[in-house]
């Protein structure tokens, strides 16, 4: 069949936001062949006697965080008509598979939901980069598609398949607009999508066949799409993109101009703050200083994903990376210098075709060497149409075993051994999938867990580091951070980080450490020498039904209770106790206020029997 594209009156599609009359969209009406040898159009769907916007959508996301705005986006355009949205998939009129072509895992994953619903027999549509990049797929056989730079005509493709037709938009043509509706998964994150495509041409990736070339949205229309969010109440940005050092050249500009622009519309409280996405070596080693000053600002997270995929120059040479595991380490080595508390991810693939045991073993020592928090480790896949497909292969049963033992080095790192007791500022924004703890970022974007109400989503907070665990770290909620247009009320917290905001070249005594050090502002401006300690107020002050105990009992109470959190979140992340252990503890395991608890206890029984000895024998001396 034709693109849609190529079937639309007048070829030329329609401008951006306008949304095409129905006749003018082409259609495949599904035919059934009889006997006869003739044709003749199905049936009309039972959908057909419904008014189109009344239905219920089932939304399905796989892949990387643009995938993500994509889907919220078509989300929000499909609610904007009417439609309801569900996360059941039974309850849904259709569904909409938004689909990834990174791995086979994810493409396997997909066949069989595709599968699932032909089987129930949903109307279906089909998004995201599978389709884009490999559109005669005999899974995608009587199925409409939507490609991944037309999401804003999601609305017409869902309307026609509910009526029987398939619809299928493929052509490239300008990028979506930035402001159409959109539905956010997190109401508090906003994925921002600064470009489509890349100008790399590795040899593995399929991503390429489906994004296409790099095309980068213009610096105004990215500043005013954060303009909006701020407003809308959003507390973290997510910039993405497939290579977000990239950004710019096809337009003439470039990342550090368009980050110092978004810098400057953050809150000034840093209520908002800014993640960088993911870059390859290549197009931010020319940038690396301005990069680093926009990472210390208060507003930006001191993080950064740079895959490096491999330690062997020769295995780089053969995936086509257009870098050395130099220029890595040059990447890394002036990020951890120049930015304080930065924490950097990395991505490693193993057993790519040609790779030798001297390759691994110079992936392995180059992991040892950073022993980077996060390192995203995956076996190669060969994707059908790349050039690595046709190369020859490590033999499966040697890539697993690369995997496994790449994967047992990293899991031995402790990189967050020295963070307990640590006051910090993080930022809460979601609900951890335990449904007990909330999960916060600190400024170096390491997770941290708290027990604490839902009305904190959406708020920053100074927290101590209870413990640490393999992934992420614990913490105690001390006060809550009331956002306001100046830093006065940070101020009286982290003196020392709020008021070296204004200033380009903070430095590691501008983050929270366990003792403050001199601010290198200068007395001037840093103010003076009032600690966490002394301007930190309890927990009582944070959650006011505590007062209502002021006896020795509830006070011992409630201090087991937060004893006994911080111990089972503790062993939780170390993992070193088993439940059975925890079914028979011993009275040597208990703390000190266990003990004084059942000593109270203990004392309290005794007295009791003494009065009720007492009056027995007054009752009987006075008979």
């Amino acid at each position: 069949m034709e693109d849609i594209e190529d079937l639309v009156v007048g070829g030329g599609g329609a401008p951006l936001g306008f949304r095409l009359p129905l006749t003018t969209v082409g259609v495949k009406p599904k035919k059934n062949k009889n006997k006869n040898n003739t044709t003749t159009t199905t049936k009309p769907n039972h959908k057909l006697s419904q008014i189109p916007g009344t239905q219920t959508i089932y939304i399905k996301t796989f892949g990387c965080s643009h995938n993500q705005s994509d889907s919220e986006y078509m989300a929000g355009q499909l609610s904007a008509f009417g439609y309801s949205l569900s996360d059941s998939p039974e309850e849904a009129d259709l569904w909409l598979i938004n689909t990834c072509t990174v791995k086979s895992p994810s493409q396997s994953a997909m066949d069989t939901l595709i599968s699932k619903c032909k089987n129930v027999k949903k109307p279906l549509v089909v998004a995201g980069c599978v389709p884009q990049g490999s559109r005669d797929l005999k899974e995608l056989e009587g199925v409409s598609i939507v490609g991944v730079q037309q999401i804003d005509r999601v609305v017409e493709v869902v309307e026609e398949t509910l009526k029987g037709h398939e619809v299928r938009l493929f052509n490239r043509k300008t990028l979506p607009a930035l402001d159409l509706p959109k539905v956010r998964k997190n109401k508090f994150v906003e994925i921002l999508p600064i470009n489509v495509g890349c100008l790399g041409a590795c040899t593995y990736c399929k991503t390429k066949h489906a994004r296409g070339h790099l095309g980068s949205y213009t610096i105004d229309s990215l500043v005013g799409r954060v303009k909006t969010v701020i407003a809308d109440g959003v507390k973290e940005i997510w910039l993405s993109s497939e290579d977000t050092g990239a950004y710019g050249r096809d337009i003439g500009a470039n990342l550090p101009t368009l980050l110092n622009a978004i810098v400057a519309e953050l809150p000034p409280d840093a209520s908002t703050m800014l993640r960088i996405g993911m870059t390859n070596p290549p197009f931010i080693l020319e940038h690396l200083k301005e990069i680093a000053e926009v990472l210390r600002h208060p507003c930006v997270y001191s993080f950064l994903h740079v895959p490096v995929q491999s330690g062997s120059d020769a295995v780089l040479n053969a995936m086509n990376r257009e870098y050395t595991v130099s220029e890595f380490r040059t990447v890394v080595d002036t990020l951890m210098e120049l930015v304080p508390g930065m924490q950097i991810a990395t991505d490693i693939i193993c057993g790519f075709p040609g790779e030798t045991d001297e390759d691994f073993a110079q992936t392995l020592s180059l992991i040892k060497e950073y022993k980077l928090p996060q390192v995203h480790i995956s076996q190669f896949y060969p994707r059908p149409g790349t050039p690595a497909a046709r190369m020859k292969k490590v033999p499966s049963t040697v890539v697993k075993k690369r995997s496994r033992e790449l994967t047992s080095v990293f899991e031995a790192f402790t990189p967050y051994n020295g963070m307990e007791g640590r006051l910090e500022r993080i930022w809460i924004t979601e609900i951890a999938t335990d449904g007990i703890h909330l999960v916060g970022h600190t400024k170096g974007y390491v997770q941290v867990l708290v027990i604490a109400p839902e009305s904190m989503l959406g708020t920053s907070a100074i927290v101590k580091i209870t413990c640490v665990g393999r992934w992420s770290v614990f913490g105690e909620v001390i006060e809550t951070i009331n956002h306001i247009n100046d830093i006065s009320s940070l101020r009286n917290i982290m003196p020392s980080q709020a008021k070296c905001s204004p200033c380009s070249n903070s430095d590691d005594s501008c983050v929270s450490t366990r003792e403050p050090e001199p601010c290198p502002c200068g007395p001037e401006s840093c103010g003076g020498q009032t600690t966490f300690e002394e301007s930190a107020v309890s927990m009582n002050s944070m959650f006011p039904e505590d007062l209502n105990s002021r006896n020795l009992f509830g006070w011992l109470l409630r201090k087991r209770k937060n004893h006994v959190h911080k111990k089972v979140e503790c062993d939780v992340a170390s993992g070193s106790v088993k439940k059975q252990e925890w079914a028979q503890g011993s009275i040597g395991d208990w703390g000190l206020i266990d003990k004084a608890l059942l000593g109270g206890m203990f004392v309290s029984f005794l007295t009791i029997m003494a009065l009720l000895i007492h009056l027995a024998f007054r009752t009987l001396a006075s008979n």
